[in-house]
């Protein structure tokens, strides 16, 4: 056995917080994330570094926060450095892989450090740049638009063309446990990064996966009466874009719910595959295992959908740790803590340097054992007029959104539901002008020009204009395409779209 431990990052794409049945959703089954809990240290208030893809996932790639790289939203990644964790580890020893989702843009089959990759990624159907669409034509099977239809379809309820053994998911598990039982043989400790598309819409489950759930013994989305007032610009603009803003259907939002719930179960399905074959191999406790998400999904909730912004259903991820050498069973965390923070924490576990990296993060062992003075985690999506910006600690939350001119505050304590915003709150002014006055710091800190003025009263957040949503008026306006086909119609005397 290596002394020092094998790694295994469980990923999962816009899974929120709320969705692990131990964790108190008596509704949801995810008997195997529900063991990791009991067996391992629960941190209950993680947080996405920027609630969308491809920063979340270079903010952990690399152990910084976005201000690091000037991504902040979906776009190509700053040039590897060499830096990443995969690339450290691979320093110190380790065997590093990764099956499934990384998101790297431009280059979505750049190895970043990893020394091998199974690709699977998003809105690609051509078996030459995709490992399992390869698998799919190689297995007789239409690879076209293999994990759902996205466009007018993105936010339906779809079941899978595929059946269980050959649905993306379960690609992801078998390539996984593949990985892990060859590497019972050799003598150098391993990575693997494990990361699973769903539950990321379209929710295309497998029959019969399909039916674990019922709309109609769904709850309904959480959406107080003053559901708008907590919304900002990029709720209204996902909503458009995501064709959910012209009227609510309730039954179709408890059922996109059952199948958003069902595609995290079949994924807990995959991680019980991979814990069976760590047990039966021999290396379960001597490997230290992690599960977490890039960020969540509003699900209905405050009539939204979609990520991006910094409301807990969008912001805030699960994340589990089972290494009983290093994080007792059953233990909850509740101190708030980054993505960023996992990279000190796997780099320290496998006894490598990361002090001359200039990373963010803190290692997750020690800030759980009350070694770290840290207080606040920090959140970012989009920069300048766009731009919103988060600052959360124990007891509140604090949002500015550039495009609405508005400070939001939430009492995590007595308000974990977020249906209350205390901006403005007269007996609160104290602690919003500290919340606001150490996230502006932070910003200048990290050279964010584009955030702040400094006055003679101190730091203050740079004025835009309020940001023009008026398109939004037409209903057609700003409505997503995100088409990706392999099939293209043929067919004499039809003309796709309707129109000649």
């Amino acid at each position: 056995m290596c002394a020092r431990p094998n790694i295994l990052l469980l990923f999962t794409d816009m899974q929120r917080f709320d969705t692990i049945g131990a964790l108190n959703n008596p509704l949801i089954q995810t008997p195997n994330l529900d063991r990791l809990a009991r067996e391992g240290t629960a941190f209950t208030s993680a947080y996405s570094p920027c609630p969308v893809c491809v920063p979340a996932r270079w903010c952990m790639h690399y152990g910084k926060y976005t201000r690091k790289s000037g991504l902040y939203t979906n776009g190509p990644m700053p040039a590897d450095d060499g830096k990443s964790l995969p690339a450290v580890l691979g320093q110190v020893g380790y065997t590093t892989a990764s099956v499934g989702k990384c998101h790297f843009l431009p280059d979505r089959q750049e190895l970043r450090g990893f020394q091998s990759r199974l690709v699977q990624e998003e809105c690609c159907s051509d078996p030459s740049r995709d490992d399992y669409c390869k698998f799919l034509v190689e297995h007789g099977l239409s690879c076209d638009e293999p994990q759902g239809t996205r466009s007018e379809m993105y936010y339906l309820p779809q079941v899978s063309p595929y059946s269980e053994e050959f649905h993306p998911s379960a690609w992801v598990g078998s390539k996984s446990l593949e990985f892990i039982s060859k590497q019972q043989h050799e003598s150098n400790p391993w990575f693997l990064f494990s990361s699973f598309i769903h539950p990321h819409p379209p929710c295309a489950v497998p029959k019969p996966w399909h039916k674990l759930y019922r709309a109609q013994l769904m709850p309904h989305a959480k959406v107080p009466a003053n559901s708008e007032d907590l919304q900002c610009w990029i709720n209204r603009q996902q909503n458009r874009g995501k064709h959910r803003d012209q009227g609510i259907d309730r039954n179709l939002q408890r059922t996109f719910k059952a199948y958003y719930y069902a595609a995290i179960s079949f994924v807990d399905f995959q991680i019980g595959r991979i814990l069976k074959t760590l047990e039966d191999s021999g290396q379960l406790e001597n490997t230290l295992i992690v599960f977490t998400s890039d960020h969540g999904e509003f699900l209905g909730d405050y009539n939204c959908y979609g990520k991006r912004s910094m409301h807990d259903a969008s912001c805030r991820v699960p994340m589990l740790i089972r290494y009983p050498q290093a994080f007792p069973a059953g233990e909850i965390c509740r101190q708030p803590v980054s993505l960023v923070d996992l990279f000190p924490t796997l780099a320290a576990a496998a006894g490598a340097d990361s002090t001359k990296l200039d990373l963010d993060g803190e290692e997750l062992n020690g800030l759980c054992r009350g070694k770290s003075g840290r207080e606040y985690v920090f959140s970012q999506f989009a920069d300048a007029q766009r731009g919103i910006y988060m600052i959360v600690n124990e007891a509140w939350k604090y949002i500015y959104s550039a495009g609405d001119r508005r400070e939001f505050l939430f009492d995590r304590i007595h308000d974990p539901e977020e249906t209350c915003d205390k901006a403005g709150t007269p007996l609160l002014r104290d602690i919003q002008s500290q919340l606001k006055r150490t996230l502006l710091e932070y910003l200048k800190q990290e050279n964010a020009s584009e955030a702040y003025i400094e006055t003679a009263q101190g730091l203050d957040w740079r004025e835009y204009p309020l940001l023009d949503q008026s398109h939004l008026k037409n209903p057609d306006a700003g409505l997503g395409v995100q088409d990706h086909d392999a099939l293209r119609f043929e067919h004499p005397g039809y003309t796709p779209g309707g129109r000649a």
